[in-house]
């Protein structure tokens, strides 16, 4: 048999690496981040253990991966569906939407993402991180901005702390009042995106 090819190790060890990345998302989901160990990692995504460690420096680590491969596929797939628009303000709409979206669909999970960042890990810098940050950067960039280099940064900062305020125990904000509070920020129509049933919350948009 021959050796295998570098294309074809590098595709299997893309794979493998996507597997860990799904495993610790659905993991940490249904049992916690502390319930959850490596080991059980690896078994879900039918992986040598050997290879969580190969990959990820600690669990914190992967979890952050894990959570920003997540966001941005909830994001790539927000901006492309059907029916496809260039539209800078509908795009991001749906941003925001497919941001908040996370925050109510995967609570346990973005409470946990949340706290590691604000831990000693802090924010890190990963493959998966790179390609959200160049896809939500691309949204700033269809809108129209005029100084993507701070309004970048400034979109992500008030998706996050938008993320934060919704699932803040004890005293968490409606989704639908901090979605109305983005889009007056960046004067998008309340319809646009995936509007919440009900209607705006009451006062925030003319009727």
């Amino acid at each position: 048999m021959s050796p295998r090819s570098a294309s074809v190790n590098e595709e299997l060890r893309r794979r493998s690496r996507e597997r860990l990345l799904q495993a610790t998302v659905e993991l940490v989901a249904e049992r916690g981040y502390e319930a959850t160990k490596l080991g059980d990692i690896a078994d879900r995504a039918g992986a040598a253990r050997g290879l969580v460690s190969y990959y990820f420096p600690g669990k914190r680590q992967l979890l952050q991966s894990a959570v920003h491969r997540l966001m941005h596929l909830t994001l790539e797939a927000a901006l492309e569906r059907e029916p496809r628009s260039d539209d800078g303000r509908e795009r991001l709409a749906r941003a925001i939407d497919a941001i908040l979206g996370l925050a109510r669909d995967q609570p346990r999970l973005m409470r946990t993402h949340m706290a590691g960042i604000l831990q000693a890990e802090g924010f890190i810098q990963c493959p998966e991180q790179q390609r959200l940050a160049e896809l939500l950067r691309d949204t700033v960039v269809r809108y129209g901005s005029a100084d993507v280099d701070t309004d970048y940064p400034l979109l992500r900062a008030l998706l996050m702390g938008a993320v934060v305020a919704v699932l803040l125990p004890g005293a968490p904000m409606p989704a639908a009042r901090l979605r109305a509070e983005l889009f007056q920020r960046y004067g998008l129509d309340w319809e646009l995106g995936v509007p919440p049933d009900g209607g705006p919350p009451g006062g925030t948009f003319p009727r």
